[in-house]
């Protein structure tokens, strides 16, 4: 099983690998993680480090789930209400 490394963790270790005070051997060495997870984490943040600042983005995708789950919800309401007439039919 892969070893799981906190959000605070990876961040605090991409800060330092960005810093390059450190070469990414000894940061990732220090912190006990591979050098290749250190760089992936790097290269992650730097492609997605901007969708921090986007909030709006954000709201706007949990709004546009929130709608599809009450739609979701309305339709097995009615659902339900057409199978208890069914069944009610039925005896």
């Amino acid at each position: 099983m892969p070893k799981s490394y906190s959000p605070k963790l990876k961040f605090q270790i991409v800060m330092e690998l960005i810093q390059g005070e450190k070469t990414p051997g000894q940061v990732a060495k220090e912190y006990g993680v591979h050098p290749n997870s250190a760089s992936a984490w790097k290269r992650t943040f730097l492609e997605k480090g901007a969708e921090v600042f986007s909030q709006q983005g954000t709201v706007v995708e949990y709004e546009r789930r929130i709608a599809e789950l009450e739609q979701l919800l309305g339709k097995k309401e009615l659902e339900i209400a057409l199978l208890k007439n069914f069944l009610g039919r039925s005896k």
